[in-house]
């Protein structure tokens, strides 16, 4: 794998992020895969996307010309550190998605069946609640109207996976799809850094300009809150930090 993207396994040092496991070397991360048309789809999207005043960590080809290699892939290496800088990771969300939305769904999406997919499904009422919940999960989907956002490929999980360095433009590491409106995946972000970020209350009213604002929340809320209760390892202290999210989102509904 390692000569494959041009690295030697010496020059490798481990990194903390989302997803698989993580290692860069001078010029390039690697990335663990658990899905290769996932993966390819999504190097073969960020080679060619466009975002305005937004770095990419641009995919790397392998040397015989494939993104992924025995399940794994390489980005280019980008500079910065994560930052709790809230209100600019929605404005992120936001370009970038400016950006997804011509494309078109991809056929993998409706196969998924990773723990956030699971949780995606019951959070929309699109799978049983026994797939994961709770009873605050309960209490919050009884509150659940309709929506008429338009679904779109959306980067579901984009609180982690940000980097700012000083005036420069933020860089946007990866992407995990899923297709729902953009609406939504501002709102993912929202609940995330009130949950475990440290975020103001007021990042809700902020931007509740955005369609729809409260269901979106929702939504998102009840999203994280069925990845939860599907996470083995989840923790007391992630379930305050919901509960935290939930009694400010609560205020909107």
């Amino acid at each position: 794998m390692c000569a494959a993207f041009g690295v030697r396994q010496g020059d490798l040092e481990p990194l903390t992020g989302s997803g698989g496991p993580l290692w860069r070397a001078e010029h390039l991360v690697l990335r663990s895969v658990a899905d290769t048309a996932e993966a390819a789809w999504i190097a073969q999207t960020l080679d060619t996307l466009d975002v305005d005043a937004v770095r990419l960590a641009r995919p790397l080809r392998s040397s015989d010309g494939r993104w992924v290699v025995g399940g794994w892939t390489a980005v280019r290496h980008v500079a910065g550190a994560r930052q709790p800088r809230h209100d600019e990771l929605v404005a992120v969300s936001l370009r970038l998605h400016r950006a997804t939305a011509p494309l078109p769904r991809p056929r993998f999406l409706a196969h998924r069946t990773d723990r956030n997919a699971i949780a995606d499904r019951v959070a929309w009422g699109e799978a049983n609640r026994d797939a994961g919940g709770g009873a605050l999960f309960d209490e919050f989907a009884a509150r659940r109207r309709p929506i008429g956002l338009r679904s779109q490929i959306v980067h579901g999980d984009l609180f982690g996976d940000v980097l700012f360095a000083g005036a420069a433009p933020p860089a946007v590491l990866g992407f995990s799809p899923y297709w729902r409106p953009a609406e939504w995946a501002a709102a993912v972000i929202v609940v995330d850094a009130l949950a475990g970020g440290g975020a103001d209350s007021g990042l809700v009213d902020r931007w509740a300009h955005l369609v729809e604002w409260p269901q979106s929340l929702l939504r998102a809320l009840l999203f994280r809150m069925a990845a939860h209760a599907l996470n083995p390892r989840s923790t007391a202290e992630s379930l305050a930090g919901l509960k935290h999210a939930a009694e400010i989102v609560s205020t909107l509904l």
